[in-house]
């Protein structure tokens, strides 16, 4: 049988018709003799669905024009299997998934530490050559991610001391205690929400913001120009970052704690008809200083924490877009994540400090 071939084989020409076609080559014999001397044009389209017809072999009689033959060459090129067969489920399947989340873990802790290192090597060279210190990138930084945070942070602030207030107060009402919520609100912002609260907002838009930018500066390949010039990223990107956040997050900590007390005292007067007077005088004896000390603490190790988790994720954006997304994402994620469980570790290693009553 011979099969005769005439018209434009291309993507374009052949849409308009893929079912009928299929069903006129699917009675067309591969082994018959295939004259293409009429086809005017042939894409990679037209080529494949030639070849795959064939059975991935040409056929015996083949009258193939020499304009068209650099195009069939290609499809015959174009590896012969099919789309990988997805793994069936297998008894280790659930350890080999364990291993690879130890083996990412361990890889994250490594690149963790090795950032540490380098800042402290720029530290110590910056500590012999004090001229070098990059102060206007630190004042900068601190602008960014202490001063301009103060609003969003106190109206946060403001709203979780009136719940808190408002809550308390509801079942306090019903012991007769109300002089109680002194002492939970005072304890309960000062000592824990207060540095919590504030460094979930500033992991959520000063780190994000940290990550994004340094993975902006990767895809720019800006980095790498640092690199180039001889100038240490990690003394002029990472450092002042890192040092603008450790000192701001005792502030905003404390400014963020006054304001929600503040709430409280708001919410308490409404609700329980508590004056302010008696609010503040009481607000020290029901606090011991210790507890001050202990949420400032909290605020600037956080600080710490949260600005280089930043900077790591940052510097691991690769140059595409998706990475960029993926790392910002992970550094919120991780940044709140590591909070949390080191605020747990201040809680065991302090639960004997600053508390009134034991």
């Amino acid at each position: 049988m011979q099969v005769a071939l005439a018209g434009d084989w291309t993507l374009q020409g052949l849409c308009p018709l893929p079912e009928d076609l299929r069903r006129e080559l699917a009675v067309a014999p591969p082994e018959g003799t295939w004259n293409l001397a009429g086809v005017t044009r042939l894409d990679s389209f037209g080529a494949v669905l030639l070849w795959r017809h064939w059975g991935r072999r040409r056929p015996a009689r083949l009258d193939l024009p020499e304009a068209l033959a650099p195009v069939l060459a290609r499809a015959e090129a174009l590896p012969g299997g099919g789309l990988p067969a997805e793994p069936g489920y297998r008894f280790l399947d659930g350890t080999a998934q364990l291993g690879r989340a130890v083996h990412a873990a361990l890889h994250h802790l490594l690149g963790f530490v090795a950032l540490v290192g380098h800042i402290l090597i720029g530290l110590g060279g910056l500590l012999r050559r004090r001229d070098q210190w990059p102060l206007r990138e630190i004042s900068a930084n601190f602008y960014k991610v202490g001063v301009r945070a103060m609003p969003v942070t106190a109206l946060v602030g403001f709203l979780i001391g009136v719940v808190m207030s408002y809550l308390s107060a509801l079942q306090l009402r019903a012991f007769g205690a109300d002089a109680f919520i002194v002492n939970i609100l005072g304890l309960g912002i000062i000592r824990e929400l207060g540095p919590v609260l504030v460094s979930v907002l500033v992991a959520g838009r000063s780190g994000s913001a940290m990550t994004a930018q340094l993975g902006v500066m990767r895809v720019t390949e800006e980095i790498d120009a640092l690199t180039a010039m001889g100038i240490s990223r990690h003394v002029r990107l990472v450092l002042p970052k890192v040092v603008a956040l450790t000192l701001a997050m005792p502030l905003l900590t404390l400014w963020g704690s006054a304001v929600a007390i503040l709430g409280g005292m708001v919410s308490a007067y409404v609700q329980l008809g508590m004056s302010f007077d008696y609010f503040l005088n009481a607000l020290p004896r029901a606090v011991p200083a210790a507890n001050l000390v202990i949420g400032l603490g909290k605020g600037a190790v956080f600080g710490l924490l949260i600005a280089l988790v930043a900077c790591y994720f940052g510097l691991r954006v690769r140059p595409n877009t998706e990475s960029l997304s993926a790392n910002t994402t992970a550094s919120v994620v991780a940044s709140i994540t590591v909070v949390i469980l080191v605020d747990a570790v201040f809680a065991i290693a302090t639960r004997s400090i600053g508390l009134p009553y034991r």
